[in-house]
């Protein structure tokens, strides 16, 4: 299946991507020539696989009949030194929230997105090391 996107340069650093009928700004900061009037597109990588594995892991989970309250995911990325910068590694970190929520339900629907749903995820393995964690609050 073929997908194609189209990106338009708006001037400076400025590109409007077209996804799914929404219009995605992106640029750089002021000092490197861009008027910061959106986010980096390495950023938008990891926004991408938080949104990617957070769907599944919301989907399954109403599958399993599990009630969240609050549901979070942090990506903390180690990004190279050198040119061309790149991510090293990420970890993610899954915050739910809810009453008397199962762990063992949490880390099933985490690993079923990261090894069998979740697209984002499966092209970043292949590029460098995927962690995860969980943390769980009562509500």
């Amino acid at each position: 299946m073929k997908q194609t996107l189209n990106t338009t340069w708006k001037g400076d650093m400025q590109f409007d991507a077209q996804v799914s009928g929404h219009t995605l700004t992106m640029d750089a900061k002021a000092e490197v020539g861009g008027n910061d009037a959106g986010p980096r597109p390495k950023e938008l990588m990891l926004a991408s696989l938080a949104g990617c594995t957070g769907m599944d892991v919301v989907s399954i989970l109403k599958k399993m009949r599990v009630e969240l309250e609050g549901f979070n995911i942090v990506i903390e990325a180690e990004m190279t030194e050198e040119h061309p910068k790149h991510y090293s590694s990420m970890h993610l970190i899954y915050e739910f929230k809810g009453k008397g929520l199962d762990e063992e339900k949490l880390r099933k629907a985490i690993d079923l997105s990261q090894e069998r749903y979740c697209g984002v995820s499966a092209v970043y393995r292949k590029a460098m090391p995927l962690s995860y964690g969980i943390k769980i609050s009562e509500s």
